[in-house]
């Protein structure tokens, strides 16, 4: 599923000196299509949101109607200037897996796929890291009004090791927002890294970043398979 043109020894290097790296062209552009597909006209969405100081997320198949779509979006700005808020569209594939939800969707294979032994093998040798041995993921899909807020990703209980983002928007702009962005201590941008088509986007927990807001004139979702690299 993964490209066999994936200098695998560069990254792996490049990795261990920055924590963090973006791998063009990682899936085979058929896998890719599909999964890109998938994600644009057939993933049942969930809105997942922090507008009140908790973590939310829809109920399947009753996605907030337009008014209190918007309420809630306004609720999260009005609370961003001093308190951590989020607003993605979310399908959680390790809950689809242990529920059976949508069996005939596509995307299951992909968490299937990076939990397999060889894919496990290759997570361990890029990351440097033997004690890798299972992937989380969800879909994610960003559409205008969009945003995740600064934050870490730590969180010790669930044994995280690596954030990844398998980028599946074709031709996305820098002026369209949604962009994943590494802060250092003060707040400061150091590192941007556009949705590149087909890119796998991969950093080393903790970290901060945030993704940025997408703007009104976006002309298209921001779409990705997102999740991280665990040990038990």
């Amino acid at each position: 599923m993964i490209s066999n043109e994936i200098d695998i020894d560069h990254w792996r290097r490049a990795l261990a000196e920055r924590s963090r790296i973006q791998i063009p062209d990682f899936l085979q552009p058929a896998a890719a299509e599909a999964f890109a597909r998938e994600l644009a006209e057939r993933v049942p969405w969930q809105l997942a949101e922090r507008s009140d100081g908790e973590s939310r997320l829809s109920p399947r198949g009753a996605y907030p109607d337009d008014a209190e779509y918007a309420r809630l979006l306004q609720r999260g700005y009005a609370r961003a200037t001093d308190t951590y808020q989020f607003a993605y569209d979310s399908y959680m594939l390790v809950k689809a897996a242990k529920e059976a939800w949508d069996p005939t969707l596509l995307v299951h294979g992909i968490l299937q796929f990076l939990n397999t032994p060889p894919f496990i093998e290759f997570a361990r040798y890029l990351g440097n890291d033997a004690s890798i041995t299972h992937v989380g993921a969800q879909c994610t899909r960003y559409r205008p009004g969009h945003y995740l807020m600064p934050h870490e990703d730590l969180d010790e209980g669930e044994g995280r090791r690596y954030a990844m983002v398998i980028n599946l928007s074709r031709e996305w702009r820098p002026d369209w927002g949604g962009q994943l962005q590494f802060l250092d201590s003060d707040g400061g941008v150091i590192e941007t890294f556009l949705p590149r088509w087909n890119s796998l986007s991969l950093f080393r927990v903790p970290q901060r970043h945030q993704v940025t807001l997408v703007t009104p004139w976006a002309a298209r979702p921001r779409h990705a398979i997102t999740g991280w690299w665990l040990a038990r």
